[in-house]
C-alpha cells in the first residue's frame, strides 16, 4: 500500500497531531516519512521616497528561517525516531507552500500527504486552511487531513 507517506508541519499543535497520525500509519504499513517544512520566501523590500528599505538582509533572513526550520523538524524526527520509523527531513523556502508540499511529495515517490486542516494562517484557518485546500484542490495523490 503507501511505503513512503509525506507529512506536512508548520510546528503548530495541530500539525503535531498530524505527525501522529502520520507515525500510526507509517508503523502499520511499514513505511517511510518524510518530513516537510515550507518556509516563507524572502520579502520583497519596501521602497518609500525612493529609498529601498529592508528590514533584515536575505543572509540574516536565511540564518533566521533556516534555525526555525532546524527546530521544527527536529523535534518531528525524535518523535518519529522514537516511533522505529525511518524519516528524512525536507526543508524549502517557497512563497506557495502548497506547491512546495506537491513537489515534494512528487521528487520523493510519496503514494500519501499527511497535513493538518489548518495551520497558521489567521482568519483563513478558521474553516480549511488555505494551503490545506489547495493541496487537496491540486494533488493526485490521497490526502489525509487531521483535525
Amino acid at each position: 500500500m503507501y511505503k513512503k507517506i509525506l507529512v506536512a508541519t508548520d510546528g503548530s499543535p495541530l500539525s503535531d497531531k498530524a505527525i501522529d497520525q502520520a507515525i500510526e500509519v507509517a508503523v502499520a504499513l511499514k513505511a517511510k516519512l518524510f518530513v516537510f517544512y515550507a518556509s516563507p520566501s524572502y520579502p520583497l523590500p519596501a521602497y518609500a521616497g525612493g529609498v529601498v528599505y529592508e528590514p533584515i538582509s536575505k543572509k540574516e533572513f536565511a540564518a533566521f528561517v533556516t534555525e526555525e526550520a532546524e527546530k521544527i523538524l527536529a523535534a518531528a524526527e525524535d518523535k518519529i525516531k522514537k516511533a522505529n520509523v525511518e524519516c528524512s527531513s525536507i526543508h524549502v523556502l517557497a512563497a506557495t507552500p502548497w506547491e512546495a508540499i506537491l513537489g515534494a511529495a512528487n521528487e520523493n515517490n510519496c503514494e500519501l500527504i499527511v497535513m493538518a486542516s489548518h495551520g497558521r494562517r489567521g482568519i483563513s484557518a478558521m474553516l480549511l486552511g488555505s494551503e490545506t485546500q489547495k493541496v487537496l484542490t491540486h494533488s493526485t495523490l490521497p490526502v489525509l487531513v487531521i483535525r
